[in-house]
């Protein structure tokens, strides 16, 4: 007998009572404000449909030698640029081009997204123990809760379609690059701090002059963490409407087309290695200027 039998019936009435209001209030929020929340996540899937049209017509040669340059500036390596190269024909090739590219679209978005969002809040985490205690928690919750489980208030809020997709991505993502960039400006030496203000910094002088230069490493490192999360929702993403490499992968699971499933499981391999390669080296190149630029 489990322990939830040994409850009194009274109290068990109250847990179901409880939920049935919970379900309710929701619905009825999402009735009310759902319009609203949709009208203002429009921006948003204009720009995410008008960048995923661009990437999907534009010449493919085009295209390949942009993420070509991209990754040169990236990592300042030949063999990383030559397989980027090789990995995209090989995409075509098979042809897969088209949902590479709107993966592509959901990922590049994606991740500006828990940029802009992620780094202000790990700066402003950084700056008050407090607050730090406050948000590390929700941040556990968001990458430990099961990804269906918050696909479920984001569907009812907004329907099937890219931008609950995206939300979702971005709730699964933004954790990793909060936490290195809260970490980062913390483990900054206190002595430069010091130094910083005994030459009359203001706090935002320490901050965008100081803080930020040191704490890039750690910043880039949460880059790409949350680049590589972001591609593991690919698949999940795929089922609220998401188009992309995660809609055949996903009826390759239904179907069982082996073939179909492992073409396109690879070439989210693919992408994730381009992406952790370019942003490893970038990061690793920045510190290596960040340290001979302080004498380190």
């Amino acid at each position: 007998m489990s322990w939830y039998e040994n409850i009194p019936t009274m109290e068990r009435q109250e847990l179901r009572d409880l939920k049935k209001f919970i379900d309710i209030s929701f619905k009825d929020f999402s009735r009310t404000y759902g319009d609203g929340i949709e009208t203002f996540f429009d921006p948003l899937l204009y720009f995410l449909v008008w960048f995923e049209k661009l990437l999907i017509n534009a010449p493919w040669p085009l295209i390949i030698l942009v993420i070509a340059i991209l990754a040169w500036i990236g990592s300042r390596s030949w063999l990383v640029v030559a397989g980027t190269i090789c990995s995209f024909l090989v995409i075509g090739y098979f042809g897969m081009w088209k949902d590479t590219m709107s993966t592509l679209a959901i990922i590049s978005v994606s991740t500006l997204l828990c940029i802009s969002v992620g780094i202000p809040i790990g700066i402003l985490m950084s700056r008050s123990d407090r607050l730090q205690s406050m948000v590390t928690p929700v941040l556990d919750v968001m990458q430990t809760i099961p990804s269906f489980v918050y696909l479920i208030p984001v569907v009812m809020l907004l329907g099937i379609g890219k931008v609950p997709g995206l939300i979702a991505v971005c709730i699964y993502a933004i954790p990793p690059i909060v936490r290195l960039t809260n970490l980062g400006i913390r483990l900054v030496d206190k002595e430069v701090l010091e130094a910083a203000e005994s030459f009359g910094a203001s706090y935002n002088q320490k901050l965008f002059g100081v803080q930020i230069p040191l704490a890039l490493p750690n910043i880039f490192a949460g880059v790409n963490q949350t680049i590589m999360m972001a591609l593991a929702m690919v698949v999940i993403a795929s089922m609220i409407g998401v188009k992309g490499l995660g809609v055949p992968v996903l009826r390759a699971v239904s179907n069982q087309y082996l073939a179909l499933g492992l073409l396109n499981g690879l070439a989210i391999v693919a992408l994730a290695i381009i992406f952790d390669r370019i942003s490893q080296s970038f990061g690793k190149r920045l510190q290596k200027h960040l340290e001979s630029a302080h004498g380190v």
